[in-house]
């Protein structure tokens, strides 16, 4: 029994050392480096941020995290985690490779089951081609995920649509973007016609019309 109670104890002291070392390694206020450089960088991009790129996570830097976190449907402790990286489109040293490949596809099959549900299936997989578009052009983030969560770009990420579970035609659509199929030949934008109200989404140069939506450059 005593023993028991030792093993138990010393798996205890593990567990929370583990923990502690997990939670202090995570990008917070008091923090600093390369990774609070690179959570400036796009918070700064997107609006969030006004302060300098100095890899010191001070006030500015936490207040901007928070208004992101908000924004974005995310627990909102100025505490940037797995989620929060992935949100901003930054790979940690621990979500690289095949697991991130993987975030990739599920977080983009669950962005063209809340925006194209109900479309045929070229439409589906038209609507992840333009987030693809924009991940290869230099006017938006570089990441899929970065895309997704640029502040304003998507509706069901403001609504919180994005959070639904994707079906299985989602995910193969997603996939077969992935793989290189383009049905827009390159547009970054779609609309609507029977809901938009922007002229500004009016006024793109259109190129092909897929379904319920117009996409366009």
């Amino acid at each position: 029994m005593k023993l028991k109670k030792i093993f138990l104890v010393i798996f205890i002291i593990i567990f929370f050392i583990s923990f502690c070392s997990i939670v202090f390694s995570l990008s917070k206020y008091g923090s600093s480096g390369e990774e609070v450089k690179k959570i400036q960088q796009k918070l700064k991009a997107w609006g969030y941020y006004n302060g300098n790129i100095d890899g010191i996570f001070g006030s500015k830097t936490l207040e901007a995290v928070k208004s992101f976190q908000r924004k974005n449907g995310l627990t909102a402790d100025g505490i940037v985690g797995s989620n929060t990286l992935s949100a901003l489109g930054i790979n940690s040293s621990s979500n690289t490779g095949k697991s991130s490949n993987n975030t990739d596809l599920n977080l983009l099959s669950k962005l063209v089951y809340a925006e194209s549900r109900g479309e045929p299936y070229k439409g589906m997989v038209a609507v992840a081609a333009t987030v693809l578009n924009r991940v290869s052009s230099s006017k938006f983030p570089n990441t899929i995920a970065g895309v997704i969560y640029q502040s304003g770009a998507y509706t069901c990420v403001s609504d919180g649509q994005i959070n639904m579970t994707a079906n299985e035609q989602s995910r193969k659509a997603a996939q077969d973007a992935i793989n290189g199929w383009d049905p827009t030949y390159g547009s970054i934008y779609y609309f609507n016609p029977k809901t938009a109200t922007s002229s500004w989404i009016w006024s793109r140069p259109q190129v092909i019309t897929i379904g319920s939506h117009i996409f366009c450059k």
